[in-house]
């Protein structure tokens, strides 16, 4: 028996490497295929104003010239390898897994369980000293759909990483102001309070540009599909590049709304997306990096205009 589940274990680890090797494949295409049609886009916008050829599309100009001639207009809404990223989204539930680093303070073991209860179908395991490798291939063998890890320094949570699997992407959020179920009013210990158990609906505000909607659906996609009737909501509230999450439950008392907060509640910041899982950081693209340096990035924002 033993035998028999280390096979099929490392034909399935087969399988997903093959899979992720296609996965790079076609993102490298859709690569090339973009910087050609970016470059067809000069060239069409050169000829059509009567100006002189950029320098970089001068000694192509002649095969892009002639490739124009086969080309349509727009590309708006073709298939990239960021739609395949959650190609099943929505047909099946997600897969969760939740953990921390190691050797957790007790504050974030406890905010730990708690997104394990805030997010449905998730499972919270303990990490022990498992390297981030190994937690990805035992989250792989086990199909979950995304790894959540949440860090701090010095006992206050400030971290979350939350990488999707196989292909990716992983995004890193810094966090402020964690305030969790025990420790806001009405909600601590004995009070009774229970966490809904619905599948929540979403309230995003802001996140209108393109990364803002990438944000957006690598957040998404931790929940299930909710139903319509839903009273269950989180909502996240972007300002200046800032997210603010906070979880209601509503009903109406004699056509009067009603919200009761049920926690935990945090800001939150990106800092970095790159296109992979957790364990390939290092070869992996990067989508988006957060640079506090650059000259005027203090004053720019990026998740929404």
């Amino acid at each position: 028996s033993n035998l028999t589940d280390f096979i099929r274990l490392a034909l399935q680890l087969k399988r997903q490497a093959r899979l992720r090797r296609e996965f790079i494949y076609r993102r490298s295409i859709e690569a090339r295929d973009t910087e050609s049609q970016r470059k067809k886009d000069l060239l069409r916008s050169a000829l059509k104003e009567g100006k002189r050829l950029p320098k970089e599309i001068q000694e192509e100009a002649l095969k892009l010239n002639e490739e124009l001639d086969w080309s349509d207009d727009g590309g708006e809404g073709v298939a990239t390898a960021e739609d395949n990223e959650y190609l099943w989204a929505g047909s099946e539930d997600p897969r969760v897994v939740i953990t921390t680093s190691r050797s957790p303070s007790s504050r974030l073991k406890e905010f730990a369980k708690e997104l394990r209860f805030l997010i449905p179908n998730a499972t919270k395991i303990n990490r022990g000293n498992y390297q981030n490798k190994d937690l990805l291939e035992a989250c792989l063998a086990k199909q979950i759909t995304d790894l959540v890890i949440v860090n701090e320094t010095r006992g206050v949570p400030d971290t979350l990483t939350i990488s999707h699997l196989p292909f990716g992407p992983t995004a890193v959020f810094t966090l402020y102001n964690v305030r969790a179920r025990h420790e806001m009013e009405k909600l601590g210990r004995g009070s009774g309070a229970k966490m809904p158990q619905a599948y929540p609906q979403h309230a995003f505000h802001g996140m209108n540009t393109k990364l803002g909607l990438r944000v957006q659906s690598i957040l998404k996609h931790l929940f299930p599909v909710p139903k319509d009737d839903s009273k269950r909501v989180v909502t996240w509230y972007e300002e200046d590049d800032v997210i603010s999450f906070r979880h209601h439950t509503y009903k109406y008392v004699d056509k009067v709304l009603q919200m009761t907060e049920h926690g935990p509640a945090f800001d939150m910041r990106l800092y970095k997306i790159w296109r992979g899982p957790l364990h390939e950081e290092a070869a992996a693209d990067v989508e988006w990096v957060y640079r506090p340096y650059m000259s005027t990035t203090y004053k720019r924002r990026f998740l929404s205009e």
